[in-house]
């Protein structure tokens, strides 16, 4: 699918796609070397979005972690490595799709992002400890008890039963929606720059929860106060299926900040501003996603307000950049 220009899009200066033959390159002979030619930096800053200067912004702090702390990261050198292929497959990527109309190619342009999510989210595992050794959840659990009296997640498990467990794990899985609902309806409808503002408010969101992640290693209430629990959160289909998920995918730590709760707070800021039924329809769900990440002992009440003020800083700043020139990808025609 091929986006075409909104209304919005209109409005911004120099966003349609240059020919490749007009590009200077490949028509013309061997293309010439990168350091002699600024037309191809050119080429590739047209190419690449805000997404993509974000995205590789987050790579180069990545690479300063892993050279400044390497001795305290197993594989330090390999995950120099990965995040450089990663970041030239990103630059081929928005190269190749600003001279190809290939559809299949254009698709994946614009959603590799949430593949990228997953892979940053996974690899805190080996980086939470790169800066500090130990975990900093005392602070989180002096914070809650103070806040509510009680240590909320052990406090909510007197209500726990298998119809409530399955409940609250569903409303916590709807997290994986709101990354793709809003995004998908915008690009099924060619709206492009409600398409990307989304999406780099999601980045900036979601890379600031990584980022924070390693500076305050914090590593839940499911492994802090498992002593303090006296029931377990049994249930039928939803909670074997977020069981099955989390026995692959679990991260021990990066709890701060919640991600769920940041980038659903980006979905529904946007939601609002580009859907408003759509608003009204993943509300209700939205505030029970903020329950059930507590209730199911992955997040402090700490991580869910961090998390909520994230996301709305997150979509505040997407929204700015994206008024800028040149933040909208360039796509062939």
């Amino acid at each position: 699918m091929r986006f075409t220009d909104s209304q919005t899009d209109a409005d911004l200066p120099g966003e349609r796609a240059i020919p490749w033959d007009a590009a200077g390159i490949g028509l013309a002979g061997a293309r010439p070397s990168i350091v002699r030619n600024p037309r191809w930096l050119e080429e590739t800053r047209k190419a690449c979005g805000a997404f993509e200067w974000v995205t590789l912004a987050y790579f180069a702090w990545l690479e300063g972690i892993v050279v400044l702390f390497h001795r305290n990261i197993p594989h330090a050198g390999l995950y120099f490595v990965v995040h450089l292929t990663l970041a030239a497959g990103i630059v081929f990527l928005a190269r190749s799709a600003a001279r190809s109309g290939n559809a299949a190619l254009q698709f994946l342009r614009h959603w590799y992002p949430l593949s990228l999510y997953i892979f940053f989210f996974e690899e805190l595992e080996r980086l939470v400890h790169a800066i500090f050794p130990g975990w900093f959840d005392r602070w989180l659990i002096a914070f809650d008890y103070n806040l509510a009296g009680v240590h909320p997640s052990v406090w909510l498990a007197r209500f726990a039963s298998p119809g409530l467990n399955d409940f609250m794990q569903f409303a916590y899985m709807t997290y994986f929606l709101y990354l793709a609902i809003l995004p998908a309806v915008l690009y099924v409808q060619r709206e492009r720059f409600a398409f990307w503002t989304t999406m780099v408010s999601t980045a900036i969101a979601n890379y600031s929860i990584y980022a924070i992640a390693v500076l305050i290693p914090i590593e839940s209430p499911y492994h802090s106060l498992a002593a303090l629990q006296t029931k377990t959160l049994d249930g039928s289909y939803c909670t074997a299926l977020i069981g099955l998920v989390e026995r692959f995918g679990r991260v021990h730590g990066a709890a701060f900040p919640s991600a769920h709760v940041a980038g659903s707070m980006v979905a529904i800021l946007a939601s609002w501003r580009y859907r408003k039924r759509l608003f009204w329809i993943c509300l209700p769900f939205f505030a029970c996603m903020c329950v059930a990440t507590v209730y199911g002992r992955y997040h402090y009440v700490a991580d869910v307000l961090a998390g909520l003020a994230v996301g709305a800083i997150g979509f505040s700043l997407g929204t700015r950049l994206m008024q800028r020139k040149g933040t909208l990808p360039e796509i062939a025609e």
